[in-house]
Parts: C-alpha cells; structure tokens; sequence
C-alpha cells in the first residue's frame, strides 16, 4: 500500500517490473522529486488470466523523460536488486540513483551503505536465479496439454526472490525442443516451442506427481552417493535447505547422510577391487627383476608375449608416460606378411589392439575386397604408444617425432625376429623410414617393392587414415589406387600360400 505521508505514490505492475521501475524514476528524476516524498508499491491487478498478457513491464507506453546519466554498475545491479523480495527495494534503488546524481563523489565509494546494500540484494537474487536453473525438476505428463500450449513436461519450484521472468529464458535455451511449464507461487511460465509467455502463480497439486522415470534416477542417485567424499556443511550451502522439498532425491539425504560413517568403514574393510588390466604407472621404472631386452639380437625375448610385456613397461621416449597401454602387433608367427603402421589411434590405444578404429576399418574392407584374410596376416605399428593432444574432452593425433619412432624401432625389429614375415607392408611415412632405415617419399615410391638391408622386400602405400582426410570427390579414386598397391601384397601372400 502507498505510504498517505508521500507526495509521490508509485504504482508498479509487478514485482518483476524493472522496466516500470526506470520510466517512474526518470519522471521523477526530471521533476526534481526527492526519495523521502515517492513511495512505492506493486499493483494488486498484476493477476490476469492463466498465461495471459501480463500488463505493465515493456508493453506500457514510456514517457518522454531524459535517461539518466548513472555509472554502469548501477544499471547492472539494478537490473537483478529490482528483483529482490525485499517490499523496500524500490525505494532503495531511488534513493541510491538520485544520490548517485546529487552526490558525484559517491560513484567512488563502494563502502557506501546504500551501495553495500544493492550489491547484496543483487548478489541474492543472481544466486536465486542459479539454484533455479540447477534445482528445476520437470516431471512429463500423461498426455500433452489440449490448451493450444501442447505441454508435455511441468515442474513447480518455490524461489525465493521475483526472478521467474528472468530465468526462464535459460530453460528456453536449455529446453527448445521441449514444450514445458514452470509453476511458482508468483508467477507461472509456459514455452510451445515458439513462444515464452507469464501468467499468476499456481499451486503445488497443479503439477503432476511422481512417475517411474523418478523412481530410476532416486535409484541412480542411491547408487552414486560416496559416503567417503560427503561435506554435509558444503552440500547445504550449495544446496539450501529451502530447495529440498522440490527436489525427489532430497528424501534420500537424511538416510543415505546418517548411514555415511557405516558405509565409508564397509568400503575401507572391503579393500580396493582389483582391475582386468592394471596400467603401469608412468612415474615408476622398470622393476630390477624385469627381464631387459636391448636390439642385439642375443637379447631378442623367446615369444611374442615376452616382447609384449617388455613393451609395456618401455619409458625410452616420453609417450609412453601418457597413453593408456601399450599397442602391440597381433597375428600368427609364421605369418607370411606383416602390416606395419605408424602408431596406435584412441581406438586402439583403449583396446590394447591395433587397426580398431575408423583406419583400421577401412584396411578391413580393403582386405576383404581383396579377399585377403586379416587373420593371416600379422598387423603391428612402428611406434607402439598413442601420441595425441588434448582438446577438450578430445585426444587429437600426433604424428611421432623421429626420436620417438627411433626410440620405439628395436621393438619392430624384435617382432620382425619373432614373426620371420617373407614380406613387410609399410603404410605411410613413418612405417616406411622405421622398416627402410631412411626417409620415404610415399606418393612417389608407393606401389614398389623395395628391398631392406636383411633382404626383406617392403611394399610402401599410403595409411588409411590418409584416405580418410581426402575429400569426398577424391577418396572413391583414392581408394581404388590404394587397394591395387596392397593388391601386389595379397597377391604374394596368397602365390606363396598355395
């Protein structure tokens, strides 16, 4: 109600209406009117029809007063301290901005009483406006709403300041797709799809109850909750107590908190569960008693499982220190050729097994066109750890520097030993200077038969992933040329065979 000592009575159209707010302070402001004669207070008639136009705010027509000349700040706070439930917040923003007109100085001084006090209310309601975006929880109904509106999911949410109009913009952009509602004691928001639109508040039984999706994630959260890792001073301060009774899983805090200390003893009686395969770690060297292996040919391990587990404990270059495991070659000793690459993919690099991913696909339909079984041939990489780079939730490739396929080369030679291949396929550049001993100019030695110093004949092609970079236009030609150079392979393999 206006304050009857006031000269001025100011009537907004809401509690939200910031907009209204400005206009009657810029009127005010060019007719020299000082806060202690204005009062202000919101309109009982901001009730209209469920999800109608709601009156006052931008669609009222503004007057003719000169904007004011305040400091950027204010605007800012102004913008969200308008929103707070205090009843006093309109006058206090007056008072402050025509200080802030009358009183240069004051632009200066942030320890100012009137100043400190925005500042929170502002604080207070960015908060709000957060645990509303984080606490929000929509249940679907039954049936889509027949109201013109076509609602499929509604949520009800108690905040604690005027912010609904403000923040459902976020669940516009959060949910487009999605027609859905907010109920809120206040004021109520709706979105179809094509239209965000406010109405009167609503009451908690207007939302719909709990379904079975609920019961799913109560029973994801239970399962999720660490006894160990439980701050119950920090969960109550991101999680305010005034939000639990909105929130389905609240009604497991009280249970799952008081059984915490119980769970953490079980957990620590049970011991640490012991992984399928336990990756070496990368700051530890070789054990003493590990079997050592150098590129003398005296020192070659017996079998392939020997060099395998040599192989993984390798730090000779520092890629190994990052990746996951290392990726040794796999096939039958004996094989007839051996299909060496340049490195492990991310693919491979978490499967412990090479050509998995998307090049090792291709080299599978090559083969098959081929008709050239891959369980003949022995396939390997001339570096044997994943180099990459990270981007964002990303391991990006990088193609190993000649010190770290150096480093990696008596682990090739050692599988060449091993495996005894008649002939080597090297596929890009990197394979090719780890078998040849030199640089390769793949696009104009692809396609030969080269010969080694121990005379084993190398066929040097191009790496799938090659393929897999050209442009939609190229590849069906690419690819054509790449399956005649493995061809001459094949072919080999299959006249030596027979």
């Amino acid at each position: 109600m206006p304050d009857p000592r006031a000269a001025h009575a100011v009537q907004l159209e809401a509690e939200d209406d910031v907009a209204g707010f400005r206009r009657a302070a810029r009127r005010l402001v060019a007719q020299r009117v000082p806060p202690d004669q204005v009062s202000w207070f919101v309109s009982s008639a901001a009730e209209s029809d469920l999800f109608g136009a709601v009156a006052g705010g931008d669609e009222a027509l503004a007057d003719d007063a000169p904007a004011l000349m305040l400091p950027g700040f204010f605007a800012a706070e102004c913008q969200h301290a308008a929103l707070h439930a205090d009843p006093a917040r309109f006058g206090l923003l007056y008072r402050l901005a025509w200080r802030l007109l009358h009183e240069p100085g004051l632009r200066h001084d942030p320890l100012d009483a009137d100043r400190i006090a925005i500042a929170q209310m502002a604080r207070a309601v960015r908060r709000d406006m957060h645990k509303m975006t984080a606490f929000v929880r929509f249940r679907p109904l039954s049936a889509p709403t027949d109201d013109g509106w076509g609602v499929t999911h509604v949520a009800w949410f108690e905040p604690l300041h005027h912010t609904v109009r403000a923040t459902a913009p976020f669940f516009v952009r959060r949910f487009a797709q999605m027609p859905w509602a907010i109920l809120t004691p206040e004021r109520s928001a709706r979105w179809d799809g094509h239209r965000l639109a406010f109405g009167p508040g609503a009451r908690r039984e207007d939302a719909p109850g709990a379904d079975a999706g609920e019961q799913l994630w109560l029973t994801y959260y239970e399962n999720i909750f660490n006894p160990a890792r439980l701050k119950l001073k920090m969960m109550q301060k991101e999680m305010p107590r005034h939000y639990w009774k909105n929130l389905p899983e609240a009604v497991l805090i009280q249970p799952l908190t008081a059984a915490s200390a119980a769970r953490s003893g079980q957990m620590v009686a049970q011991g640490g569960t012991e992984p399928a395969r336990r990756r070496p770690a990368a700051s530890i060297a070789l054990r003493l008693d590990a079997p050592q292996w150098s590129s003398t040919a005296d020192a070659v391990p017996a079998t392939l499982a020997a060099l395998h587990a040599a192989t993984e404990r390798c730090r000779a270059c520092p890629i190994g220190q990052h990746a996951t495991q290392a990726v040794p070659g796999v096939g039958p000793e004996g094989a007839q050729c051996m299909v060496v690459g340049e490195q492990p993919g991310d693919q491979e690099d978490l499967r412990g097994q090479p050509f998995v991913g998307p090049a090792g696909q291709l080299l599978n339909r090559a083969m098959a066109q081929l008709g050239w079984p891959r369980e003949s041939v022995y396939l390997t990489n001339a570096v044997k750890h994943f180099k990459f780079e990270p981007r964002g939730k990303r391991r990006i490739h990088k193609t190993p520097a000649q010190q770290e396929a150096m480093a990696c080369a008596h682990w090739l030679e050692g599988e060449i030993a091993l495996v005894r291949p008649k002939a080597l396929v090297a596929l890009g550049a990197t394979a090719a200077r780890a078998l040849l001993g030199r640089p390769v100019a793949v696009t104009a030695e692809r396609g030969q038969w080269l010969m080694r110093p121990d005379g084993l004949p190398v066929l040097v092609t191009l790496h799938p992933a090659a393929l897999l970079r050209m442009p939609q236009q190229q590849f069906d030609a690419a690819f054509g040329d790449w399956l005649a150079d493995l061809g001459l392979a094949a072919a080999a393999q299959l006249a030596e065979a027979r």
